[in-house]
Parts: structure tokens; sequence; C-alpha cells
């Protein structure tokens, strides 16, 4: 009929106009939008509006990322988001694209939701046009910039505080802060967090703004925040009407407040709420859509970055539950030393990480202190660190030498199923003279504070890292030979005491230097300054740090010993043998008999290096029961035994055994299953009586 109409009044063969034809004479694409798959299909008009390439879209919204600002973006996804949950078959708004040029266009889209039956959401099927020019110039166009620019503001500002929040407490000052309420435009903010069917308040300002008996609610209680949570939808509160009809439990306790609107937002990470926040306005009534559409895009960004904080709070708790279970759990009390630990774990770090300490005590009065850092910032290096720690206790407590000691942990991590690797540093110390034995394995040096409070660096030979000199065949430690008097104390810690962003590393052990310099005296009292001041300036790694000070008065002990390994080819561990027996020697009262122990001592040394084929194991001890009595031991890994013998008028040796037996009170040759044992022993006159 309509056709007849038109060939009688002469009317265009193409009339009326195709919907299609309508839509794009006007410059109006269409798209299609199934909401079970994801896919969007947008026809060519579509695309022109955005300015992208048909062979550019692959028929999902993220490929129109790069057009749409991220401000708007959050925008128009709150939006849509918020008409599909409030069952809503219509939404518009206005929205910038950027151009292909870098510049900004403002456009406008409108979609219709159709349901199932059930009222599920399907499909978005809706047009987007070009609204330069209904924009252009016009007061609704300033006034709908003005508003954008400040809804981008609170969203943009927002977001990046909340970036940097790590904790919980972190989230809660950015909302908090003095310019949080101030961007959201509230009076009041409150929050509360879900712990087993209850809401924990857990923040609410500004101050005196509390309300009693709050502090814990129930979700079936007649709450808003409840409300939110049970729902999964926001709740907003348009008048003062409104709200004391809605919770008349509540309200008389805010009416005080000049409480005009408020907004309550679910906050809701991987589709279940984990708690809610709520904004109280004293000069806003109602709502727009637009200001509804920001606050549930804030309630969102908000909800992600507590359930970040929460995640990071639990890992950071259990990695350091485990570190703290990996180290000594009691630190031992040592006759003749003052001791003092710490562990700070990182605050700006993303874990934990493998640094420790550990105090052995050892027979005749001696002690092992270990300070080491396993490399890495997790769980793993915790772990290996526990391991690490245990079998370096067992070698010390075995009575390895300190370089054994290294070696054999060195080896040990070379074997476990790891690519980690350890610095560390382990020592021996004779309370008793004072000898201090030092083995360095890639560790920084330790620091020696005197008894008038000034403290430097301690120079120490070192080795590769444990578990790298494994690898490359390098176990050899040198050991450093250091004389700790009465009062004075070492500092062994790890690197990130000293290390320090924009500063190299001798910087930091100055400034370390200076901090202990001026430090407080007693032990205990410096290390909970140097932690202080640690947690004062952050820092992405852990910090361990063992102080040990030699107190006065002690007295060798029976059983006491010393003892190095000398290699055959190693002048520097001969020098450091040497330095040993003279130091332990004058102070374990023998000073009158010095040159003579140490004189018989290093013809016994030269033996074993001149006569074998290995090295030598030194043992300076006073045995026990044996009463002022000073026992020297050479072991090697001969079964020849040495004779006694002249060496004539022109002979250049065999003298060694003699002068042995004219200098010392006894001496003699002991089997050792894989090698001998040659000692000498000389009477030590009492202090009194000297």
């Amino acid at each position: 009929m309509v056709d007849r109409a038109a060939e009688a009044l002469s009317l265009p063969a193409d009339w009326p106009a195709h919907p299609d034809m309508s839509l794009t004479l006007n410059r109006m694409g269409s798209f299609d939008w199934d909401l079970d798959t994801g896919l969007m299909h947008m026809d060519q008009t579509a695309l022109d509006v955005f300015q992208v390439d048909a062979t550019e879209y692959d028929g999902r919204p993220e490929s129109l990322a790069s057009r749409v600002p991220p401000s708007e973006s959050v925008r128009l996804d709150g939006m849509v988001a918020q008409a599909l949950k409030s069952g809503s078959t219509h939404y518009g708004a206005y929205f910038r694209i950027r151009t292909r040029d870098g510049g900004l266009r403002w456009t406008h889209t409108q979609g219709f939701i159709r349901r199932d039956e059930t009222g599920r959401p399907r499909r978005i099927i809706g047009i987007v046009r070009d609204a330069t020019q209904e924009l252009a110039e016009s007061t609704a166009r300033r006034e709908v910039d003005e508003e954008r620019r400040r809804q981008t503001s609170v969203v943009e500002t927002t977001t990046a505080a909340l970036a940097h929040a790590r904790t919980v407490q972190d989230v809660i000052d950015v909302l908090k802060d003095s310019h949080g309420l101030e961007h959201f435009g509230a009076t009041s903010l409150v929050m509360g967090l879900l712990e087993a069917g209850r809401i924990h308040l857990v923040a609410d300002g500004p101050e005196g703004s509390f309300v009693p008996g709050t502090r814990y609610t129930r979700v079936d209680e007649q709450y808003p925040m409840s409300e939110v949570v049970r729902t999964l939808a926001p709740r907003f509160i348009e008048s003062p009407e409104d709200f004391a009809t809605s919770y008349p439990i509540l309200w008389p306790n805010i009416s005080g407040l000049g409480i005009t609107s408020a907004a309550y937002l679910p906050l809701i990470a991987q589709a279940r709420p984990i708690g809610a926040l709520g904004l109280l306005y004293s000069d806003k009534s109602g709502f727009s859509p637009e200001d509804r559409n920001v606050l549930v895009a804030l309630g969102s960004s908000i909800a992600q970055s507590l359930q970040r904080a929460m995640l990071f709070e639990q890992e950071h708790d259990l990695a350091e539950g485990l570190q703290q279970a990996m180290l000594p759990r009691r630190i031992p009390e040592v006759p003749g030393a003052q001791i003092a630990v710490r562990y700070r774990s990182a605050r700006l770090g993303r874990d934990i990480g493998g640094d420790w300490y550990d105090v052995i005590p050892l027979p005749g009065g001696r002690v092992g202190a270990v300070i080491g850092d396993v490399q890495g910032h997790d769980t793993h290096a915790a772990a290996v660190m526990g391991q690490l720690r245990i079998v370096l206790r067992a070698y010390a407590a075995e009575g390895h030498t300190p370089a054994t000691v290294m070696a054999r942990a060195s080896s040990f991590l070379h074997e476990l199923d790891t690519d980690r690797f350890a610095t560390c540093t382990y020592l021996e110390a004779d309370l008793a003279t004072g000898v201090v034995q030092v083995v360095r394995a890639g560790h920084v040096d330790p620091l020696l504070r005197d008894t008038d409070g000034d403290c430097r660096r301690v120079p120490v030979p070192g080795g590769m890292p444990l578990g790298l000199s494994a690898e490359f065949g390098r176990l050899d430690y040198p050991v450093g030979i250091l004389e700790l008097d009465p009062g004075q104390a070492l500092l062994l810690y790890t690197d990130g005491l000293v290390e320090q962003p924009g500063a190299d590393l001798d910087e930091g052990m100055r400034w370390l230097a200076a901090l202990v310099r001026n430090g407080p005296d007693d032990l205990q009292e410096l290390a909970d300054h140097m932690c202080d001041v640690v947690d004062e300036r952050g820092g992405d790694d852990d910090v361990a740090v063992l102080l040990l000070r030699r107190r006065g008065g002690s007295t060798p002990q029976p059983g006491g010993r010393f003892q190095q390994h000398v290699a055959q080819s190693d002048p520097e561990a001969l020098s450091s043998a040497r330095h040993m027996l003279r130091a332990a020697v004058r102070t374990w009262g023998a000073g009158e008999r010095s040159d003579e122990i140490e004189l018989a001592a290093d013809e016994l040394i030269t033996n074993a290096l001149l006569h074998t084929d290995g090295g030598a194991i030194v043992t300076l001890r006073v045995p026990a029961g044996s009463g002022r009595r000073l026992r020297v031991e050479v072991e090697d890994r001969s079964s020849a035994l040495p004779r006694r013998r002249e060496a004539g008028l022109s002979g250049v040796s065999g003298r060694g055994l003699l002068l042995v037996d004219r200098l010392a009170d006894g001496w003699g040759v002991e089997s050792r299953g894989t090698g001998k044992c040659v000692w000498c022993e000389f009477t030590i006159t009492d202090r009194a009586e000297a």
C-alpha cells in the first residue's frame, strides 16, 4: 500500500529510507555487544567514529583502549556496570575519544540492554556518534567539561595514591588524608572490612564522628554497610528523611553531624565482598548518574587496592613467620661476652629475605658467631637460610676450624637443589685470650668499637660466597686474626644496613661507623638504636645485626684451644699461626715463655711442612686437669715418626727436635689414624706468683 502511494505521488523508489541509511547519513554507528562471549560487533560507521580501521579491530572492546583515555574508560565501565546491576534497560553518556592526531573529541553513546526471562543481561544493542558539534561552544559543554575535570581528578588522584599503598593502613591513610575527604566532597568517611560474618570498622573520620557500638556489626543488622555487603549493590541515600526511615538505629547517633545525603559502596574483589565504604555529605542533595558512576568506579579501585594490601600483609606475615622460625629462638648466655642480635624485615621490599645470625657456644670458653645473607627476597631464600644455618652450626660444633666450617658449608649449599648463593662471616673467639679468628665469604667487613667509643672498619681477607666457591673449586678460605681487648666490641651485619640509594658501599660503612660511634654504650641499646634508624630510613632489603663485646676479667678455662690450618704454600697462613700463638700465650699469662713457645711451635710446623706432602693443623690449648700447662700440637697426614738426631758441625738440619727438647718441659708423638700429632708442653707461671 505504501509503494502504491509512492507511485501515485512520484516519491523515490527507496522511500522510506532504511534505518541503516538513516544512521549512516547522520554519522551514527551501531554496535551489538554479546555479554556472554564478550564480542562486540561494530559497523563501519561506528569504527569511523572511533577512527579505527576494520583490520585493527578484533571484535573485542579492549581493541578500542588506545582511543579512550583511562579516566573516561573507568567512568564508562562504572556506568555500564551500574546499569547492568540495577536492572536498567537503557543508558547513555557523553565521553571523549583520542583521535589519530592525538587530540580529544566528544562522542555520545546510547545502549539498550536485552535480558533473558530471569532478568540476566545478555546483549547490549546501541549506537555511537560524533557529538563534537553538539557540545561545541555551549554552556552544556562547559558544565560537562568542568564536571568531568572534577570527576577525572578524583579518579586519577585517588587511584594514583592507592597505587603506592602496600598495607591496609596505607589505604586507610590515603582515604583519611587531609585532602581525601576534600577530593570526595564528603564531610565524613567510614570503612569496614568483612571478618567472619561481621563488619569491622577500620576507618572513621573526621575525629568525633565515630558512633559507639559500631566497631563490630553483624551483616544481618540494619546498617547501611551491612546492607550493601548483603546485596552487593551501592546504596545512595538522598535525604535526611530517607536516612532516618531506612536506618532508624544509626540515624539518631549521626543526626547531629548535619548529614544531608550519603553513599555506601560495597567493596568487591574477585566477585566476593571484602567490606564497605561510606561517604557522608552535609551540602549535597541527591546524586546524578555521573556522580553514581564515579563513586562506583572509585569503590572498585579502592576494593582492588584493599585486596592487594590484604594479600601482601598475609604473604608478608607468613614469610616473616618463616624467617623468624628459621632464626635462633634464643641467644645463649656466654661467659665473658655480652651479645646483642637484631633482625628487621624490609619495609618497602616485596618480601622477607635470607638474612640470618647465630651464636654457637664452643668448648673451652670459646664462642662462634655467624652473620649471613642468602641471595633473594622470598620464602625460598628463607628456607635455604634455615638449612644453611643448621649445617654451619653443626660443622662449628664438631670442632672444625673456621676455614673448614666455611668450606663445608659452601659445599653443602652447592649440593642443594637451588641456584642461590650466600655471603657469610664466621668468627671464632676465645674470650679468655681475646684472640678472634675470622673467615669471610664475600661478606662486608666487620666493624670494631673501642672502649672509648671510637669505631672503625676491620679489613678481613675473604673468599668467594658460599655455593660459588664450591662451584668454581676455590674452597680455600684465608683466616684473619684479631685481638679483642676487654671492653671492645665487634659488629657483624648484613649489607642492607649500609646500602643506601645513591651511595656506594664505602660511604655507607662510614655512615654506619659514625652511627655506632655516636650511639649508646650498652650493646642492647645500641642494637635498638640502629634498628630505629633502619625503620625510619625504610629500604628494600632485610637487615641482621650481631654485636659481640668481650668482658674483662676472663681467665683461660681447661679445655680451651685455638686451631688453625697451615697450607704448604701459604706463607700468610704461617704468619697468622705465629700471630695466634703469640697473642694466646701472652693473654694466657705465659708471657715470660712466649719466645720459647713460639720458637718450638715454629720448629714443629716447619718440620711438618718440609717432610710431609700436605699442610699442618696447629692447635694451642690448655689440657683439662693439667694445672698450669700449655700444650702445642702440630698434626699432619704422614705416618712417618720424627726422630731426634745429631746435625753435626756443618749440618743445616737435624736440630729442630733437639731445640724442642731443650725448650719444652715435655714432648711426644701420637698416632691419629690418618697421620700423627707431634706435641710439646710448657709450664705456665701463675699470674699471682709472677
